[in-house]
C-alpha cells in the first residue's frame, strides 16, 4: 500500500453544493462518468442532470443535497486519481457531517452504491424530522465556546459544529434560536448568521431521524477501515465498523467536532489537507485552525463557496 504519511483526505458537507458542481469534470474524466451513471442507476433518477442543471432549489432541498454532495465527491476522488494531490493512501480520512459518509467510502468501510442510498436515506429523514420538529442553526461568529455554550444553556439550543475558532454553529427549536440569536448580539457575537437548512441538524430534534437511520444501517455490511476515519462526535479516530455504525447515529444528534478533529490529525502529524469534493469550505476553515498546514482542493478555485454544516 503506498501510504502518504502526513496527509489527510477531508470530504464536505451540505452546504458546498452548487448548480454545475463537477460538469466538467464529468467531461473529461471516464471514471466520473461511471460514478454518475451508478448514482443515477442507484436512485433512479437524474442526480446527475440536478448536480449540473439544477434548479437550486430542488438541489438545496436536504434529501437531494446530500446523496449529490457524496456523488461529486467520490466522482472527484475517483477523476483525480493520477493528480499529485490524491495519489496514494492518507494517513487519515475525515468528512464534516455528510462528509463522514463519502470518507467512509474512501476508508472502505461502506461501497459508494451502500453509502449513496444512506446519503439519500439521511437526507430524506432529516428533512422530515425537520418538518416534524421546526427549528433551524445559526451561525455565531466571533464568540468563544464557552460564551457559545452559556446562551446554549440559557435558551435550550445545542451546540452542532464546533468548526474553527471564532465559527460555532448551533441548533434548536424556532423560538429558543430567535433568543439565542438576540442573546448572543447582546454579548458580542460579531455576526449572527442564520443558515439555510431544513431543521435543527446535530441536536436533538433529529431524534426521528436516529432512529430511522438505526434502521436503515442495520441490514447494511459495515467493514473495518483501512484507514482510520476520525470521527465527527469525538475527534479520535475508528476503524471497527461496528463502531462506524454507531458513530453515525450519534453525530445526527451531537456536535460536529470539526475544529478538534483537525487539530488531532495536526497532533498525529498531519501536515497537508486534501479537500475532495464541492467548494473550498474546508479549506478556508483548516487556514483559520492552522496557518503551519498546507490546505488544497480538487475542485477549481472559482467554484462559489458555501458553509459546512
Amino acid at each position: 500500500m503506498n501510504r502518504r504519511e502526513g496527509t489527510a483526505y477531508v470530504f464536505p458537507g451540505q452546504g458546498s453544493q452548487w448548480v454545475g458542481m463537477a460538469r466538467d469534470l464529468h467531461a473529461t474524466s471516464s471514471a466520473a462518468r461511471e460514478v454518475f451513471e451508478e448514482a443515477d442507476s442507484v436512485l433512479g433518477f437524474g442526480l446527475s442532470r440536478l448536480c449540473f442543471e439544477g434548479p437550486e432549489d430542488a438541489l438545496r432541498q436536504t434529501v437531494n443535497a446530500q446523496p449529490a454532495i457524496l456523488t461529486v465527491s467520490i466522482a472527484y476522488l475517483r477523476g483525480n486519481q493520477s493528480s499529485p494531490a490524491i495519489t496514494g493512501t492518507p494517513t487519515f480520512v475525515a468528512g464534516h457531517s455528510l462528509g463522514e459518509y463519502t470518507a467512509l467510502i474512501a476508508a472502505g468501510v461502506l461501497t459508494f452504491r451502500d453509502a449513496l442510498r444512506l446519503a439519500r436515506e439521511r437526507g430524506r429523514l432529516m428533512q422530515e424530522a425537520g418538518e416534524r420538529n421546526p427549528g433551524g442553526m445559526l451561525a455565531l461568529i466571533g464568540m468563544d465556546e464557552n460564551a457559545v455554550r452559556d446562551v446554549c444553556a440559557a435558551c435550550g439550543i445545542q451546540i452542532a459544529n464546533i468548526n474553527c475558532p471564532g465559527q460555532i454553529a448551533v441548533s434548536g427549536a424556532t423560538e429558543p434560536l430567535a433568543r439565542a440569536a438576540e442573546l448572543a448580539r447582546s454579548r458580542g457575537a460579531q455576526r449572527v448568521v442564520p443558515l439555510q437548512v431544513s431543521g435543527a441538524f446535530h441536536s436533538r430534534l433529529m431524534e426521528p431521524a436516529s432512529q430511522g437511520m438505526a434502521l436503515a444501517t442495520s441490514g447494511l455490511d459495515f467493514r473495518d477501515a483501512a484507514i482510520p476515519v476520525v470521527a465527527n462526535t469525538t475527534a479520535l479516530p475508528i476503524t471497527a465498523g461496528s463502531a462506524v455504525r454507531s458513530e453515525l447515529l450519534e453525530q445526527l444528534l451531537h456536535c460536529v467536532q470539526w475544529q478538534k478533529s483537525v487539530e488531532y490529525m495536526i497532533g498525529q502529524g498531519v501536515s497537508t489537507f486534501v479537500e475532495i469534493g464541492p467548494g473550498q469550505v474546508l479549506t478556508g476553515l483548516m487556514k483559520r485552525i492552522s496557518r503551519d498546514v498546507t490546505a488544497l482542493s480538487v475542485e477549481k478555485k472559482d467554484s462559489p463557496r458555501g458553509s459546512a454544516r
